[in-house]
């Protein structure tokens, strides 16, 4: 630099000045790039060793299960994919757990967390508290992603039915094509029908998305006859962009036969909703036909009897809390027998002395009513208490793809037809049930043949209100259990009578499971307020034209 400096100048100061300038900036820029050029040297060299470490090969199980453990999301993600690789049987288990934040993590040694309890997953079968120290294996979603899709695909092949089920469920959701090869694997290795038929919707809705025309009629074919508003949807979509008019044809087809089959599906599942609504309506009135058919009796505190008999399922499941799916079993007969003792008392006391004036048995058992609703509000207060379902009465019955019922309705309408043909029993095959004809056809003529009526109008009352008390049972598994339940069923229980025929069992069943279906099948028209006051109107009319109901008495007990 020393030449630029001493250059002739002429004895000019401005150019010896900038000539300086110009040495410095020069001197400057190569010392900048040089330290730059060092700098970047240097990332380089890190940048290059910190991706062969990361391309590096993970060696082996063990070698992938560490890399868990690592705080680089990348080098955690490459573990997670290369665990697989190495067909260790505890792989699905693992990343099950690191899927739903389940796996931890302790030193070197790695525990799955099912409840409050831990497994190792060298030792999967012993359970151990959870270890000091130990940190959950975090990931991101990314990682969250992969190991959700790696389970679902290869749940496909799990032994548990079940879980295969929820896998292939959880593909058909995604709606892609990316899991097909592993559908394509499983196909011919699944042996339950429902499943299978499953994974052939899924398959045929890959095949439709493919760009080969020809596989796009079996598709078409094979989704017709899986009837679900997902498929409908498929096909509609298909149809709009058909590549040629015949395959449109089938598509259009295939839409017709899907609406069909899911409008008979709806019309099965109103069906059902409307049986489950018909047998609450006989069980809260077959108690009542007995009492009302034999003493001619209106007992207005019947909801209450009701009421009585949800309390007891209640007070049962409180004091079996570590038994509630017994718990149900065990209320229904301590609702019988407590609601039938309540039923004897109001008998004795007051029903007894009111016998042939209906106007003063009605309000007297309506003033009953109102007494047993404020010992209840006194008792447990007004608000409502809910009675847990047992685990075998939760969930759904799948009868097939796209119908489904819920297990509590299913048993309540078992338990509804075994209450009725016992009582059926009980009225046709025993001595009590005998006594209670005679007195029902003719009072005095049983009186004369040494039948004591007063202790049959006891039993008849008792029986009736037990009945009443295990129908309340029922109700605690449909809804909330309050002071006002029964007043929501006394006025159907009287019309499911009246409408059968007074003291006719058959009457009440065919009445009760009748109003039921019509209530359901009229609500998607009109509503459920204004289906109801329809029926309401309709049973009055029918009333009008037969006002002995639909299975009058004859003989002697038309008297």
């Amino acid at each position: 630099m020393t030449w630029l400096v001493s250059l002739p100048h002429r004895h000019n100061p401005y150019r010896r000045l900038a000539a300086v300038l110009l040495a410095l900036a020069l001197a400057l820029a190569c010392g900048y790039s040089s330290n730059t050029w060092a700098e970047d040297s240097a990332s380089s060299v890190v940048a290059a060793e910190q991706s062969s470490t990361a391309d590096a090969p993970i060696a082996d199980f063990d070698a992938a299960l560490q890399g868990l453990r690592s705080n680089n999301f990348t080098e955690k993600k490459a573990a997670v994919e290369a665990l697989p690789q190495f067909n260790h049987p505890q792989t699905l288990a693992i990343l099950t757990a690191l899927g739903e934040g389940n796996l931890f993590n302790q030193d070197n040694q790695f525990f799955i967390a099912a409840g409050d309890q831990y497994f190792n997953i060298d030792d999967p079968e012993t359970a151990v508290e959870r270890p000091a120290g130990a940190k959950k294996v975090v990931i991101n979603n990314a990682i969250r992603q992969w190991v959700k899709s790696y389970v679902a695909e290869h749940a496909l092949l799990s032994p548990n039915a079940a879980d295969r089920r929820a896998a292939i469920m959880q593909m058909l959701q995604k709606n892609d094509t990316a899991a097909l090869a592993q559908v394509q694997a499983a196909l011919p290795k699944e042996t339950k029908a429902d499943i299978k038929a499953l994974m052939q919707t899924y398959v045929a809705r890959a095949d439709l998305s493919s760009g080969n025309p020809e596989r796009h009629a079996a598709a078409i074919d094979t989704l017709a006859h899986s009837a679900s508003p997902e498929n409908l949807a498929v096909l509609q979509q298909y149809a709009d962009q058909a590549p040629t008019p015949q395959l449109k044809n089938a598509a259009q087809k295939a839409i017709d036969a899907i609406n069909q089959q899911l409008s008979m599906m709806k019309g099965v599942e109103t069906l059902s909703f409307g049986l489950s609504l018909g047998s609450i309506l006989v069980l809260t009135a077959i108690g009542l036909a007995i009492t009302f058919g034999v003493m001619g009796v209106i007992n207005m505190a019947h909801g209450e009897l009701m009421m009585i008999g949800a309390y007891c399922a209640y007070v049962v499941q409180l004091m079996m809390p570590n038994h509630i799916g017994a718990s149900v079993l065990v209320a229904i007969p301590v609702a019988f027998l407590v609601s039938g003792s309540v039923g004897v008392l109001i008998e004795r006391f007051v029903v007894r002395y009111l016998y042939g004036r209906p106007l003063e048995t009605l309000l007297a058992t309506f003033g009953i009513s109102l007494i047993l609703q404020q010992a209840v509000r006194t008792i447990f207060s007004p608000l409502n208490r809910m009675v847990q379902t047992p685990d075998w009465m939760s969930g759904t019955w799948q009868i097939m793809h796209g119908l489904a019922i819920t297990w509590n309705r299913v048993y309540i309408f078992i338990f509804c037809m075994m209450c009725f043909f016992a009582l059926l029993a009980v009225m046709k095959h025993t001595r009590l049930g005998l006594q209670v004809r005679a007195v029902s056809q003719n009072r005095d003529m049983a009186r004369a043949m040494g039948i004591n009526d007063r202790k049959v109008d006891m039993m008849t009352f008792g029986l009736g209100s037990g009945v009443a008390g295990m129908a309340g049972v029922a109700l605690s598994q449909l809804t909330n259990v309050g002071p006002n339940l029964g007043q929501q069923y006394i006025v159907d229980s009287f019309m499911v009578v009246v409408l059968g025929g007074v003291g006719n069992l058959w009457g009440t069943l065919v009445a009760g499971l009748g109003l039921g279906i019509l209530n359901k099948f009229m609500e998607p028209w009109l509503g459920a307020v204004l289906a109801k006051s329809i029926v309401l109107v309709l049973i009055i009319l029918f009333i009008q034209k037969y006002p002995r109901g639909l299975f009058p008495q004859k003989g002697r007990a038309v008297e």
